[in-house]
C-alpha cells in the first residue's frame, strides 16, 4: 500500500516542472469530452525550454489528444493550454506559432524537397531571400543537401521523415509535436531516425512533445516521459526513474518486464526491509512498515543466476525454459512455485539449462517497493 513506502516515495519524487528552464508550455486541469465520454481527466503538465517530454502509453490514453488538443484541433472541456504565457483557448491554429510531424509525413507528392519546406514559409509570404536562406539551411541541417531537388517518392522513409521534420522547424515554431514520428518506418531505422531525431532537437534547442507507444523510443529520445493511462498522467519523470523508480505496478510492468513479488514485511533496520514472499525471504533498500503488505519489483536483468552452492540462503529456482534473442537470452524459472524471469547476457546463456536448480542473486538495492496498481478509471 503507499502508506507503507517510507523511503520509497520520497526516492521517486515526480518532476512536474522543469526548476532549470524557461517554462514554454502549461497544461493547467485539462479535460476533454468525446460526448458523454471523459478521454482526458484533469491534466497538468509543464514543459520546459529545449525540452522533449514523450507522451507514453496504451491505445486509447490519450496521448495523441494531448497534442490535437495543443495544436487546436481539438477544444478542451475544461482547463487552459498556456504557451509561452499565452492562453491559447483563443488563438487560431495557424496563429500558434506550434509546428507538428504527422505519422503520415503529409508531404507533397508534386514537391520536391525544398518546395516542401519552404511551404509554411510561403504561406507567411516570407520574401524570397529569405526563403531560399532558410531552406538552404534546414536542408543542410537535415543532412539532405543532395537531395533537395527530389519529390518524397524519390527518398526513403528516413529521409521523408527528415524532410517533414525540417518542414515543421522553417517557422523556428515556440513547440515542436511529433505524433509517432517513427511508427512508419522498418524497425532497423527507427533507432537511427529516433537518434537523428534527438539530436537535430537538441542542436537547435527546439521544445518538443512526442506521442509514442514504443516505449524504447520514449527512453532513448525523451528529457522526461509522460506515462498516460485511462486519460490520465499516471508517472512522469525521468527515463531513468520512470524504469527504475515506478510509482505503480501498472507502471513496473508497462515500462519493462517485471518480476512483480507480493508479500508481507518481516523485519525493518536502518539498511531497509526483509519482505517475505512465496518465493521466498528477500532484501530491499527501501524502508516500509513493519508487517505491511507490500509488492516488490525485480527487473530480470538484475536477477544473477548462480550454483546453488554458491551462497547459502539465497532463492533456489528451477530453470524452466530459456529464449537466446542474441545479445542476451531470457530464463524462466520456478522458484517455491513462484514464476520468475532472469536476463543473462555471454558466456553464462551457454551453462543455463532446463531443469537445472540455480542460486538467484539480487542485489537489495534492485529490489524496489511499489505501489499497489489502482484502477485508472476509480
Amino acid at each position: 500500500m503507499i502508506t507503507a513506502l517510507q523511503s520509497a516515495q520520497s526516492k521517486r519524487t515526480a518532476m512536474p516542472v522543469p526548476t532549470a528552464r524557461e517554462t514554454v508550455l502549461e497544461l493547467r486541469g485539462v479535460s476533454v469530452d468525446y460526448g458523454s465520454l471523459r478521454v482526458l481527466q484533469d491534466v497538468n503538465l509543464s514543459v520546459g525550454s529545449g525540452e522533449l517530454i514523450a507522451l507514453l502509453g496504451p491505445s486509447g490514453s490519450g496521448k495523441t489528444t494531448i497534442i490535437r488538443s495543443i495544436a487546436g484541433f481539438i477544444q478542451p472541456s475544461g482547463g487552459e493550454i498556456v504557451l509561452r504565457g499565452n492562453d491559447l483557448a483563443a488563438v487560431a491554429i495557424n496563429r500558434r506559432n506550434i509546428g507538428m510531424v504527422f505519422q503520415s509525413y503529409a508531404l507533397f507528392p508534386h514537391l520536391s524537397v525544398a518546395e516542401n519546406i519552404a511551404y509554411p514559409l510561403r504561406v507567411q509570404k516570407k520574401g524570397r531571400a529569405q526563403i531560399r536562406s532558410r531552406v538552404d539551411e534546414l536542408v543542410d541541417l537535415v543532412q539532405l543537401s543532395g537531395h533537395a531537388h527530389k519529390r518524397p517518392s524519390g527518398l526513403s522513409g528516413g529521409q521523408q521523415q527528415r524532410v517533414a521534420l525540417a518542414r515543421a522547424l522553417a517557422m523556428d515554431p515556440e513547440l515542436l509535436l511529433l505524433d509517432e514520428p517513427l511508427s512508419n518506418l522498418d524497425a532497423n531505422l527507427r533507432r537511427e531516425v529516433g537518434e537523428e531525431i534527438r539530436r537535430l532537437q537538441q542542436r537547435t534547442g527546439t521544445t518538443a512533445i512526442m506521442v509514442t507507444h514504443d516505449r524504447q523510443e520514449a527512453f532513448g529520445m525523451a528529457d522526461r516521459i509522460a506515462v498516460l493511462r485511462g486519460g490520465r498522467i499516471e508517472q512522469l519523470d525521468t527515463p531513468d526513474a520512470i524504469y527504475r523508480r515506478p510509482a505503480t505496478s501498472f507502471m513496473a510492468s508497462f515500462v519493462g518486464d517485471a518480476n512483480l513479488l507480493s508479500g508481507k514485511v518481516l523485519a525493518v533496520d536502518s539498511n531497509g526491509s526483509v519482505v517475505t514472499t512465496d518465493a521466498g525471504p528477500i532484501r530491499t533498500n527501501d524502508i516500509a512498515a513493519a508487517g505491511a503488505e507490500v509488492t516488490l519489483l525485480v527487473r530480470p536483468e538484475d536477477i544473477q543466476l548462480t550454483p546453488v552452492d554458491d551462497k547459502i540462503g539465497a532463492l533456489v529456482a528451477t530453470v524452466n525454459e530459456t529464449f537466446y534473442y542474441g545479445s542476451s537470452t531470457v530464463v524462466q524459472l520456478t522458484a517455491n512455485g513462484v514464476s520468475l524471469q532472469a536476463l543473462v547476457t555471454g558466456s553464462l546463456a551457454d551453462r543455463v539449462h532446463s531443469g537445472d536448480q540455480v542460486a538467484l542473486q539480487m542485489a537489495s538495492a534492485d529490489v524496489v517497493v511499489v505501489a499497489n496498481d489502482v484502477d485508472a478509471a476509480s
